[in-house]
């Protein structure tokens, strides 16, 4: 009996293993689609900011306090309005000190062209006289146009699109204290990467992605290309022009991308079904064949197939490593991208 139940034993340990080895030298599964056709599309992808056209920063270029702003944010302007006034009180005493000084030199010039007319001076100290006048003159001329410095002025007609600081804060030189341009037209500024930017160019759409608008296709036209690209960044400066009635607002963040090449009604496949140029068919005794694809546009979802396979072809989708040449599969329809 005890021999018996170790056979019966043995029986069903290798009816078990043989199971096992069936079981793991079925051929795989693998997902399989066909060619199809559509529209095929490669882009190049941005990011951008929303700018007016014509816009300016105004800034002060003395360090002093600030001492009126015109609170005009969102407010039309024009060129010549004053903006902001800073603390010219140290200023306008320097110039009070100099119109003193110059009523001085022109009592001195005045009596020594007496005495000079009397011959009792000497033409050298009618000349010292002058000199000192014409001396203080020129300081007083350069101490009004630094006065200027003090009171801030629109450069441009258009909207205060944005005001900075308050009054009683100190304006340093360079601070932007207003942002001023015109609201319509706009455009998107875009930084593109270096090995990008060869297939960019003038008159190019491009689509594009704002948070603010994630249910709305918007477009803008490549207007022009910064001639030199940010060594550092590895990077170039793209305008592309919004149309009028754009509801993207400057100062926004937008994704774009730009289309570089198009191509209508043709033959594609999926991305990710490539190893580079090569896919992976199945034949019609489910085994794998390694095919060398002619290819064209390459987007970011599907490739254009210009040569290499036909629509009747299976081709594995995923692309799988792990098949090799010759291999035996079973197939199952994959879902079409």
């Amino acid at each position: 009996m005890r021999v018996l139940k170790y056979l019966g034993f043995l029986i069903v340990l290798i009816a078990g293993i043989a199971g096992i080895s069936w079981w793991n030298a079925r051929p795989p599964i693998v997902e399989v689609v066909a060619p199809y056709r559509g529209s095929a599309a490669e882009v190049v992808y941005a990011t951008a900011v929303v700018e007016p056209v014509r816009w300016a920063k105004v800034t002060s270029i003395i360090r002093e306090r600030i001492t009126s702003l015109c609170g005009c944010e969102g407010m039309e302007v024009a060129k010549g309005d004053q903006l902001a006034e800073l603390d010219s009180g140290d200023a306008r005493a320097t110039l009070a000190e100099l119109e003193a000084r110059q009523v001085l030199a022109k009592s001195d010039r005045q009596r020594a062209m007496q005495l000079l007319e009397r011959r009792v001076v000497s033409q050298q100290v009618y000349d010292k006289a002058q000199s000192e006048l014409i001396r203080v003159n020129a300081m007083i001329a350069a101490q009004k146009e630094r006065l200027r410095d003090y009171s801030i002025v629109a450069p441009m007609d258009g909207v205060i699109l944005r005001q900075d600081g308050s009054v009683g804060e100190v304006a340093e030189p360079g601070d932007v204290l207003f942002w001023i341009g015109q609201p319509q037209p706009l455009q998107l500024i875009a930084e593109v990467n270096e090995e990008d930017i060869p297939k960019v160019v003038k008159g190019q759409k491009a689509l594009i992605k704002a948070d603010a608008f994630p249910n709305r296709d918007l477009m803008a036209t490549v207007s022009r290309i910064t001639p030199m690209g940010d060594p550092v960044l590895k990077n170039y400066r793209v305008y592309l022009d919004l149309p009028d009635d754009t509801p993207l607002r400057i100062g926004m963040t937008a994704e774009i991308n730009i289309v570089t090449a198009e191509e209508s009604d043709t033959l594609l496949l999926p991305l990710a079904a490539f190893d580079g140029a090569n896919v992976q068919a199945i034949a019609e005794d489910n085994t794998v064949s390694l095919l060398q694809v002619d290819t064209g546009i390459r987007g970011t979802r599907a490739v254009e197939v210009l040569d290499g396979v036909d629509p009747n072809s299976r081709i594995v989708f995923p692309y799988n490593s792990d098949l090799k040449a010759g291999q035996t599969v079973r197939t199952e329809a994959g879902k079409q991208p």
